[in-house]
């Protein structure tokens, strides 16, 4: 695992900028690093030594030194696709994965990406034609960001990287902030820094004379097929085996996450680690360390867990903001980036279970509440007379309620997260920044490549989309680089993908339970008491922290600010807190959005651009 950044443009003292830019995110390679300049071109690598401790430094060359690779990621097939490159006559220099990049791009061309099964971001420059190829993995694992500015085209795994080059110009996004309002994340193709964009998931790019040119070159589909739920569960187990196995390749220490849900436990079972890694909190039902340990007793690991301090998570929370770049707002973050730095005392890969959800359906989401399941079985007289609630009492919650459920999944389902309708985004806002794409605009695109799913995969489809991409892996990523730990998702991956495309949607959500058949083939591995276990998914006691006073008066400073003063109605802020102080509502989600963004706007449009005239600090350090 590692970290790279670059340009493609003239600029005075090109090797020092390259190194400030390459320093920002040492955190993701603290083992070495490299870099390649000439002409325009200057790419930055930063290392985490996992697979060829002693020859895998980057930037790598092909034969002829006409290719210069740069990449972050892990290539689980490589030794399948070394071997035919090898039978064409491709001489390898290295054991490494990330050296078939280079000759698959010779052999192969943007076909490349096509046969590679793993996590990756990459960047490929021609030193002969002056051009330049880049990718990202099938289902985003990796980030990769990029833009052009003043004759400048910037690439690289962190924004951060990009801030201390004089060609970019720092400025912020209007129109990012009020779609974070409602999804909780960074949900835009251009980020929060203007002229910034996401290279999306399963997309090349490719750059020549100045031209930008961006490309998907794979799709996740679902194409159910009719087979009895023994078959699937062996074929579920099989693949999960295999594909843990296929993710623990390294020449370095491998332990695995574990919390009380099925995913995590699963790999856990099948990898038996060394260790496990588990957090929590001290505040009742708000820690799934004694769970882990349970499994672990049982499995006969090692669980290594901590309860973690409140006030230390507070403290940290702007550095934990720094790190994912943008501002984002699942209170998981938190949990994610202290499990992360514990790991990072004992080994250096860690496996995860991300990704089982939107594969095999496993949210509560994919399938109708009971009480919307009342409401759809009432008569339809009722049911019509129930429709003019939502235009008499527009803002209540019978009103919204009555609204989802006369509506289809298009209008209703946006993901796991919703924090401000957008009718209270209008209200919270100031004017500056209500010019923005409408949630509609945002899922609709994903929507209509859905058109012949049923309403549970379209769910899933638009997860894989956004949700998994941008909050799950993205936090996933920078939380574990944040202390320099690779995180490996074995359930999120290509065959994985090709068994869970083929499950009815009778077996992956039905009356019993989510990720039906997941759960039975998970069966063959542990207790049915863990394969059975909802997730409870890092829970953060935010809801009490904001009705301490210690933590409010915090938020209310902030809230109360020049900053807040800018972007907010802070009248309608102090509002969401003093209500929620109270008890008479339930704010947490909101206030917690708002002050993320806030904490988040601080680190990057305040401090660092307080320094922009002087030397570029110091990379925060974790």
């Amino acid at each position: 695992m590692c970290g790279f950044t670059g340009f493609i443009g003239e600029v005075e003292n090109a090797s020092a900028v390259l190194e400030n830019m390459m320093n920002q995110i040492i955190h993701r390679g603290p083992d070495s690093g490299g870099s390649f300049i000439e002409g325009q071109a200057a790419l930055g690598f930063r290392r985490l030594s996992i697979i060829d401790l002693h020859n895998g430094s980057q930037p790598l060359y092909n034969e002829d030194k006409s290719l210069v690779l740069i990449f972050n990621g892990e290539i689980y097939n490589f030794e399948v696709i070394r071997e035919d490159l090898i039978s064409k006559g491709h001489i390898f220099k290295t054991n490494t994965d990330s050296e078939i990049l280079l000759h698959g791009y010779e052999e192969y061309g943007t076909d490349l990406v096509k046969k590679l099964r793993g996590m990756f971001a990459f960047v490929i420059w021609n030193r002969n034609d002056q051009t330049l190829f880049a990718a990202r993995d099938h289902f985003g694992i990796k980030p990769f960001y990029y833009g052009q500015m003043n004759g400048t085209l910037f690439f690289g795994s962190e924004i951060k990287s990009f801030l201390p080059h004089p060609n970019f110009e720092m400025e912020f996004n209007k129109q990012a902030l009020k779609p974070y309002l409602t999804f909780q994340y960074p949900v835009l193709k251009e980020t929060f820094f203007k002229g910034i964009f996401k290279l999306p998931a399963a997309h090349y790019m490719t750059y020549e004379k100045g031209k930008l040119t961006v490309n998907r070159y794979w799709e996740p589909q679902f194409n159910p097929e009719e087979k009895t739920l023994d078959s699937f569960v062996e074929e579920i187990d099989d693949v999960v085996r295999e594909s843990v196995k296929a993710h623990t390749i390294a020449d370095v220490k491998v332990g695995s996450f574990l919390s009380s849900g099925v995913d995590s436990s699963y790999v856990a079972s099948i990898l038996r680690p060394d260790q496990t890694f588990t957090v929590g909190f001290s505040t009742e039902n708000f820690s799934e360390i004694d769970n882990a340990k349970e499994l672990s007793n049982e499995l006969g690991i090692e669980n290594v867990s901590q309860v973690l301090d409140p006030e230390e998570c507070f403290n940290d929370l702007s550095k934990i903001q720094y790190m994912m770049d943008e501002p984002h707002s699942n209170p998981s973050i938190i949990p994610l980036y202290y499990l992360a730095r514990l790991a990072s005392e004992h080994v250096t890969v860690v496996l995860s279970g991300e990704g089982a959800d939107e594969l095999f359906g496993g949210y509560d989401l994919y399938s109708d509440t009971p009480n919307m399941k009342k409401f759809k079985n009432l008569p339809g007289f009722v049911k019509a007379f129930s429709s003019l609630i939502p235009s008499i009492l527009p803002n209540s919650k019978i009103g919204h309620f009555i609204k989802r459920a006369n509506s289809s999944v298009e209008e209703t389902f946006i993901g796991q997260a919703r924090i401000f309708e957008e009718d209270e985004t209008d209200e919270i806002l100031k004017s500056n920044y209500m010019d923005a794409p409408s949630v509609k605009d945002i899922v609709k695109p994903i929507y209509d490549r859905a058109k012949e799913y049923d309403d549970v995969t379209k769910k899933q489809f638009l997860d894989l989309h956004l949700w998994l991409v941008d909050d799950i892996l993205l936090k996933a990523d920078k939380m574990s680089m944040a202390h320099s730990i690779e995180l490996r998702v074995p359930l999120l991956d290509r065959e994985v993908m090709d068994v869970a495309s083929t499950l009815p949607t009778r077996f992956r959500v039905n009356e019993q339970n989510s990720k039906f058949a997941f759960r039975k083939a998970a069966n063959n591995s542990l207790p049915q008491a863990w394969a059975n276990r909802k997730k409870i998914g890092f829970p953060v006691p935010i809801r009490h922290w904001l009705r301490d006073e210690k933590f409010v008066s915090r938020v209310r400073t902030t809230f109360e600010s020049k900053i807040a003063d800018e972007f907010f109605n802070q009248q309608k802020l102090l509002q969401l807190l003093d209500e929620h102080v109270a008890g008479t509502h339930n704010h947490q989600r909101k206030i917690w959005t708002i002050y993320m963004f806030l904490v988040w706007y601080e680190e990057y449009f305040v401090k660092i651009k307080e320094h922009s005239n002087e030397k570029f600090p110091d990379p925060i350090t974790v």
